[in-house]
């Protein structure tokens, strides 16, 4: 009992053990003015530059209307932009590898959110809220032997 708090910051201080507060996050640019982020879904893997432009996105070298044709697709990729309200503000360059057309789309989403907090980190609270910055973890499970696929068992005959 030394001593007597005396307000809430004294007692958050008192509290943490002079502990620092949460990292800031920073913003985090290359010498082009872009940001760059890795994003991942099932097995693709895709790389992602924005920088502020005109809204143009390129995916393979490709417009995002000839690379990913299902509209679906598009949307997906669009999501990360429409809850920070920022469609139509970056120009988004894609290089995308692996997988299918759809966990592809996935993996694009994800590191278009992470490329997003690099360069405005005040979005970071939305987008985590939105589970854009989570990477899904699930993958195909391996076949395993004395199994047709990885759980289903071959069909039963009595004789």
């Amino acid at each position: 009992m030394a001593e007597n708090i005396q307000s809430l910051g004294e007692l958050g201080g008192a509290l943490n053990g002079g502990q620092p507060d949460a990292p800031k996050y920073v913003k985090k640019v290359d010498q082009f003015g872009r940001a760059y982020a890795t994003g991942k879904r099932k097995d693709a893997v895709a790389r992602v530059w924005i920088r502020p432009g005109s809204g143009k996105v390129t995916v393979n070298k490709r417009s995002i209307e000839v690379y990913f044709a299902r509209p679906v697709l598009r949307m997906i990729l669009e999501q990360p932009l429409n809850v920070a309200n920022r469609k139509g503000q970056y120009d988004i360059t894609v290089t995308v590898a692996g997988g299918g057309l759809s966990g592809q789309a996935g993996a694009v989403r994800h590191g278009l959110s992470k490329a997003l907090t690099y360069f405005e980190p005040e979005l970071r609270g939305v987008l985590k809220k939105g589970g854009f910055l989570t990477r899904d973890s699930r993958v195909v499970e391996r076949k395993k032997y004395g199994r047709a696929k990885a759980r289903r068992s071959f069909q039963f005959s009595k004789r």
